[in-house]
């Protein structure tokens, strides 16, 4: 049925301490484009998320004690696994999301690269002999995987936001246990097997899927075995998870809502803008935390920008990602209800349609590629995360202006602008109060890149040797009496 190469990917039990472990309560896996039953799953709970912090816990003193040569062969392993079964993996991810097979494909290139890319960063985890103040004293400092690490992800990367998570918690020597999203398990379940095949012992890495979101996350956040707590998705639901945790003061990273804007300054070369507008905003349908939600361009090229954006976002195709459309579908209908609202409430405050601005006949949870004009930075539309494919533009005159504009808002997570100014790159760069930057570059997300946000954006780094120190205590160890 899903054409698959190897069919054993297709899993449907929660992965516990190397044992897939099965319910008699289930719940179906949606294809977000069609409707249709993907999967039947097995729905765990609160018993089954303990039994994996559990197996985590028993595995921690095993898989800390390997040398860091040792884990990055296995994980190296499970890379290659990754890479090996790309066709099969970006199928299944493709079935229960939705995104086109082309970016499933991307996606699990880019979340087996951070396997790759903490395999070799796990080793250089380097400590330090601070100078004593004392001739007899030696002060040594090094760093130890933090422990056990329980996780949260969304639906809107299956793979790779479990991917660059665990792949720093076990490059450090931490075990990992994640629930993923309910309405997409089986992306996850599927780097289970790999994981199994590449030889990474049992309870190493667990995944728990099932429905009850609150009995798991409360395992996952109050567990006194749970040394690290990391969660992707929205501010809200963060701040609470934040607060869960506090009762046993966790470590916690969190990778959270954004709101990211899209400068477009008079001297940009703006083929250049409107080609990185269209990467950063449209694909995943929106979906994403880092995609361009306001657009802001420069009176005396907004004409120019917006009459070449128009026609670039009018060649965009929608429809079933396994079927070549550069638009798939969004995860649910109150999905796509919620942008409509968006939508509607801005023309209500005086936004214009200028193109899109519906579903799509291509099927319930389809909206089409939008753009939005006569917009201000206090409509709905630009207030609010949009995560749907939508593209409200905003002018402004000045570079003081834009800055104001764009960094008026409680989220710090992405932002891009184009110029072809040195000091304005160098002066807008420092000056726009978010964690991440892309100047002339609508895509910037990679392994060796800190990933992560600022103000209610988040906290912590993924990626880069930033994003292993997450994953790391420090330890002081001060040794006297060497003059005796």
């Amino acid at each position: 049925m899903h054409k698959l190469k190897d069919s054993q990917l297709l899993k449907c039990c929660s992965y516990i301490n190397g044992s897939w472990h099965s319910s008699d309560s289930q719940f179906d896996v949606l294809n977000p484009a069609s409707g249709a039953v993907v999967a039947v799953v097995s729905n765990a709970g609160a018993p089954e998320t303990e039994l994996a912090v559990r197996s985590a816990k028993a595995a921690l003193a095993m898989w800390s004690a390997k040398s860091a040569n040792e884990r990055a062969v296995l994980m190296r392993k499970w890379f290659d696994l990754m890479m090996e079964n790309q066709d099969d993996l970006s199928r299944i991810l493709t079935l229960e999301q939705g995104k086109p097979l082309g970016e499933a494909k991307g996606e699990i290139a880019y979340g087996a690269a951070f396997i790759e890319w903490f395999a070799e960063e796990g080793k250089r985890v380097y400590g330090d002999i601070i100078p004593s103040a004392a001739g007899d004293k030696r002060i040594l400092v090094f760093k130890q995987p933090v422990g056990v690490v329980a996780s949260i992800t969304p639906w809107n990367f299956p793979n790779a936001m479990i991917a660059r998570k665990a792949a720093a918690a076990l490059a450090a020597g931490c075990t990992f246990v994640v629930r993923p999203a309910a309405q997409t398990p089986l992306s996850a379940l599927a780097m289970a097997e790999l994981a199994e095949r590449a030889g990474i012992p049992a309870g190493v890495f667990n995944v728990v899927v099932g429905e009850d979101a609150r009995g798991m996350g409360k395992v996952l956040t109050q567990h006194p075995d749970v040394a690290k707590f990391t969660f992707t998705g929205s501010t809200a639901v963060g701040k609470s998870l934040i607060a869960q945790c506090a009762s046993t003061v966790k470590k916690v990273s969190m990778e959270l809502g954004g709101n990211a804007p899209f400068i477009v300054f008079d001297d940009a070369d703006i083929d250049a803008a409107v080609q990185g507008a269209i990467d950063s905003k449209y694909r995943n349908a929106g979906q994403t935390c880092v995609c361009t939600n306001r657009i802001f361009v420069q009176q005396d090229v907004l004409e120019q920008f917006t009459d070449k954006f128009t026609m670039a976002v009018a060649k965009l195709t929608i429809g079933n990602g396994l079927d070549g459309a550069q638009i798939g579908p969004m995860i649910t209908s109150s999905a796509v209800s919620d942008v409509e609202k968006l939508v509607a409430d801005s023309i209500a405050a005086g936004a214009t349609v200028i193109f899109g601005g519906k579903r799509d006949p291509a099927g319930e949870n389809f909206y089409q590629p939008t753009i939005l004009t006569n917009v201000t930075n206090d409509m709905p539309i630009a207030a609010n995360e949009i995560f749907g494919p939508v593209s409200p533009i905003i002018s402004f005159t000045d570079e003081a202006e834009v800055i104001a504009l764009a960094n008026s808002t409680e989220y710090g997570l992405a932002s891009y602008f184009y110029s072809r100014d040195i000091g304005r790159i160098w002066r807008v760069s420092e000056r726009l109060e978010f964690g991440m930057v892309g100047v002339n570059e609508g895509i910037i997300s990679n392994p060796a890149a800190p990933f992560g946000g600022i103000k209610q954006s988040g906290s912590g780094r993924e990626g880069s040797k930033y994003g292993l120190d997450d994953y790391l205590e420090i330890k002081y160890v001060c040794i006297g009496g060497l003059n005796k």
